[in-house]
């Protein structure tokens, strides 16, 4: 896919971050869109920011966790834009905590959202993507989706889950040919609300660190922002890539974990001993 005029592109987690900065660069390039969002406030607030762009805009409050609601989405955009080409399968949330620590429900509703709706928006929308002759699946992992860290056991599943769902995608596609391809995205520190908006819990004491400062930390690394992840993820579809680094982080952790799979897990347990005292 060169070019995004004339497409019809439908986005999740569109009402902040990197989705809200994928909608108005798409916007930009003359792309109609069909924005989703569990908040209808955000959600209200991108569709403000695009009537300066003559696209058609429709959206939808949808939990991505929810199959129904997906599917009734993914019908809802065929049957108002006529077509769809891209789906930015976007949404996600966080959570701190240790493995032990965390509760079966926050990790069923973690992973409700950052695996189960990648794999509902790409197979909702995959029959009508292959209709489309021109499509393409860009699935959000993250830089925790290469390595694992202490306290991110349910994040890091889930985006490990997500990188190995897309790549095996990719090469189905590949092997078919019918005009559709994925890529599989992995930022790290994208200035977005995630990191205010994770749940953390006291389990992280366990390992001498304090809820309130972590959380105050990992948002401090949230350097990228949203609009240059956008317009990198945008090239990379225009490129067919298979795979996406975004930002020092992510390219930094990929090297390591490439040169030392099993010793950067040390690396990370003796650095987030540190930043534990340091944060005393």
């Amino acid at each position: 896919m060169k070019s995004f005029n004339n497409k019809v592109a439908a986005i999740t987690g569109a009402g902040s971050g990197i989705g809200q900065a994928l909608a108005i660069a798409l916007a930009k390039q003359g792309c109609n869109l069909a924005l989703s969002d569990v908040n209808e406030n955000g959600l209200a607030n991108t569709v403000t920011l695009l009537q300066a762009y003559p696209v058609k805009v429709t959206r939808q409050v949808v939990d991505v966790a929810k199959r129904e609601e997906m599917a009734s989405w993914a019908k809802s955009v065929v049957d108002q834009h006529q077509q769809v080409n891209l789906i930015f399968n976007n949404a996600g949330v966080a959570i701190g905590s240790t493995a032990k620590g965390v509760s079966y429900e926050d990790l069923e509703w973690l992973i409700g959202i950052n695996f189960w709706g990648v794999v509902y928006g790409t197979k909702e929308f995959l029959p009508y993507l292959k209709q489309s002759g021109d499509g393409h699946i860009i699935n959000i992992s993250s830089m925790f989706g290469l390595t694992a860290q202490p306290t991110q056991s349910a994040y890091n599943a889930s985006k490990f889950a997500v990188r190995g769902f897309t790549e095996a995608l990719g090469q189905e596609l590949d092997i078919e040919k019918l005009g559709v391809s994925a890529t599989c995205v992995h930022p790290g520190g994208i200035r977005t609300n995630i990191a205010k908006a994770a749940r953390i819990n006291n389990s992280v004491t366990s390992l001498g660190m304090d809820p309130a400062k972590s959380q105050d930390a990992f948002d401090k690394i949230l350097r990228t922002p949203a609009e240059e992840a956008a317009a990198l993820i945008l090239k990379a579809v225009q490129k067919n890539s298979r795979r996406l680094l975004i930002g020092a982080n992510a390219k930094a952790v990929d090297i390591l974990q490439r040169l030392m799979p099993q010793g950067y897990q040390k690396i990370f347990a003796t650095a987030t001993a540190l930043q534990a005292r340091f944060l005393k």
